[in-house]
């Protein structure tokens, strides 16, 4: 019997190997990992001053199992940019991969594969002299880069025998009552991998801890290897800890912001059973306030005397004031220019000032078109300007205070759509009660004073609205969304014995969900309803910018924004009563950075309060091409009609940051 460091990739693991290992040379065929060992990447040019190489891999065996740790662990791959200054340092570079190199291997399961490397032709192994290596590198000195083999063979792949998890405590086997077989995922067969056995033992304390159980810890983990019979056992000691609940939460960090703002973020309560999302979702909660940078929740490493976990919230605070700009286009939207200023933390209660000014290029409804630069007027330009407040937790309460201002001038429509002109002022003012950190509901008022105009013609509006909304969303990403789902729904009644000179109610309602497939979510379905209904008011009583419409980059790629929808004299869009849209993308990572997302569209607006379907559905496709960053995915959608009207485009752009929806 041998003991071996298990070193590397299954450093967390304690190893007993039977047996001996050997690693003499052997012939291999050879193989190079898609360039990226060497032949992708040019080395240095020869010099007097130093020895660059050239690094190829010659695997015998599972190259694709082994490719990418081999590759990890390989300095001589990680340094191959940098040459050494001469042949001792050379071999000792190859010397120190020997033992990083065999455990990626024993890691992946390979527990009787050999290595050897040659340098310049000539073999360098564990344990043996490295003078000759070091001689036949220095022969290549000016010449040209000194050739390096790697000559690898994984030898066959060891399995699993017996797997038994035992309480640390009493020394028994858990019962399948205690711990399901399917949280263990582990099987006689099965690979024996060092990762698979770490992700294993993460299983079991995750399943602990999910049971209310916050002191659960892997004791011991022992695994032995068996060579002869190339197989291995794996013991796990693991203490679940006694079930336990939430302690007293404490709040650390804030300087200018007040703690009980903080505080009115987290939905926890003593005595609440303990739980790992229950935490996540704390830290998720908390995040939302913008006058807060990073959050860390610390659990305590003992009950206390009451026998509940006590939990610690630090927060860091971010720069209070903060501008920003963006652009965007589409080749059916146009340009658009976007800037803000905001104030995090006002008053010192972490509340919000935003101040918000858009200016984009207005499509022309007249049947003209904007070619050249000299045709710009000063009526083609649109812009809107909009001032938001929000106090977050009233008097420490969960309830918000929130104040918007806008004021705005549009133009919808263009070619032969038709479309209209608004201008506007509108105030808003709400309370917010928040139950938990995924659903909210809102109630406020709304005034609005303004004139829209289209081929139905001008209509000078005052509305006094009551609007009532809610919102749940459980998604896991702001941005991009892989698990979860969001619901915004809304209802505003605009009744005249306030004032309002157009009686109607709106309500609106979208919906997405979304379903990772895999555990990395690297496939994802995506799907979004959208519904809205207008009633107590005729069509042409309506100012047309309270009408709903379809199309653009957030409704029905492929179409113009805003130009689907009941028809008016001389073929214009008028917008109607009635709103259906949809949407499904299939997500798919192809690397870590890159995705393409097929998607379908559907929609229209109806002249009816509700979706009769007199105007049929309009439908699109496309593609779509994901680069993902640290802050959400870049998008760039490709799309075309599938039942396009007359004077519709073949294929439409999009470009922005977040996915569609």
């Amino acid at each position: 019997m041998h003991l071996w460091p298990w070193r590397g990739a299954a450093s967390l693991l304690t190893c007993v190997v039977i047996g001996t290992l050997a690693v003499p040379s052997h012939d291999a065929r050879a193989f190079d990992f898609f360039g990226l060992f060497g032949s992708n990447d040019k080395p240095p040019a020869a010099s007097p001053n130093s020895l660059p190489y050239a690094l190829t891999f010659d695997i015998d065996g599972d190259r694709k199992a082994v490719e990418q740790p081999l590759k990890d662990a390989s300095e001589l791959y990680r340094l191959r940019q940098d040459p050494p200054l001469e042949g001792d340092s050379l071999a000792r570079r190859a010397e120190a991969d020997f033992g990083p190199m065999l455990d990626a291997l024993w890691g992946t399961g390979y527990y009787n594969a050999t290595l050897v490397f040659e340098i310049g032709g000539t073999p360098l192994t564990i344990g043996g002299s490295s003078t000759a290596a070091a001689r036949a590198a220095e022969a290549y000195r000016g010449r040209e880069p000194v050739p390096i083999r790697v000559a690898v063979n994984t030898g066959p792949l060891f399995t699993l025998r017996q797997i038994e998890v035992d309480d640390a405590r009493s020394r028994r086997p858990f019962t399948p009552q205690e711990l399901p077989s399917k949280i263990i995922g582990l099987n006689p067969g099965d690979p024996a991998r060092a990762a698979d056995l770490r992700a294993a033992r993460a299983r079991i304390v995750d399943y602990f801890r999910s049971q209310s159980r916050p002191l659960a810890k892997a004791v011991s983990t022992e695994p032995v290897v068996f060579h002869p019979a190339r197989i291995m056992d794996v013991a796990y000691g693991i203490d679940p800890g006694p079930v336990a609940p939430f302690g007293a939460i404490s709040v650390s960090g804030t300087q200018a912001v007040d703690p009980a703002v903080v505080r009115s973020f987290i939905y926890l309560e003593p005595g609440d059973p303990y739980s790992p999302k229950a935490l996540a979702d704390t830290r998720k909660s908390i995040s939302t306030i913008q006058a807060l940078g990073s959050v860390r929740i610390r659990e305590a490493e003992a009950l206390d005397s009451e026998g509940r976990l006590p939990i610690f919230v630090e927060v860091t605070e971010r720069k209070p004031r903060v501008v920003g700009f963006s652009a965007r286009y589409s080749t059916i939207d146009g340009p658009a220019l976007h800037g803000y200023w905001e104030h995090r933390n006002l008053f010192g209660g972490a509340e919000r000032l935003r101040l918000e000014s858009d200016l984009f290029l207005a499509p022309r409804n007249d049947g003209t078109r904007i070619k050249r630069v000299e045709d710009l007027e000063p009526s083609d330009l649109g812009g809107r300007f909009s001032a938001s407040f929000l106090k977050p937790a009233l008097g420490g309460t969960r309830n918000d205070l929130l104040i918007d201002g806008l004021v705005e001038r549009n133009r919808t429509g263009g070619d032969r759509y038709g479309g209209y002109t608004s201008r506007f002022i509108d105030g808003r003012a709400a309370i917010r009660h928040r139950f938990s950190e995924t659903f909210s509901v809102q109630f406020g008022t709304q005034l609005q004073k303004g004139q829209t105009s289209d081929v139905l013609g001008k209509i000078d509006y005052f509305v006094v609205g009551l609007p009532a909304s809610l919102t749940y969303d459980s998604t896991d990403r702001p941005l991009d969304p892989t698990r979860g789902a969001r619901i915004n729904a809304s209802l505003t009644p605009y009744p005249s014995f306030l004032g309002s000179t157009v009686g109607m109610t709106i309500g609106r309602l979208e919906a997405s969900t979304y379903y990772a497939l895999d555990e990395d979510a690297r496939y994802v379905l995506a799907g979004r309803i959208g519904l809205g209904s207008i009633l107590g008011a005729d069509l042409d009583e309506i100012p047309a910018n309270f009408r709903f419409f379809a199309g653009g980059g957030g409704s029905v790629r492929g179409y113009r924004y805003r130009s689907l929808g009941p028809q008016g004299p001389f073929g214009y869009v008028v917008g109607g009563r009635s709103l259906l849209e949809g949407s499904l993308e299939a997500r798919i990572k192809i690397t870590d950075t890159i995705g393409l997302v097929p998607f379908i569209d559907a929609g229209n607006a109806f002249d009816s309060g509700y979706p009769d379907f007199r105007e049929k559905l309009q439908l699109s496709a496309g593609l779509g091409l994901r680069y993902y960053t640290a802050i959400g995915p870049i998008r760039l959608d490709v799309a075309t009609p599938l039942n396009p009207r007359s004077g519709d485009r073949p294929v439409s752009l999009y470009v922005s940051i977040g996915q569609a929806f």
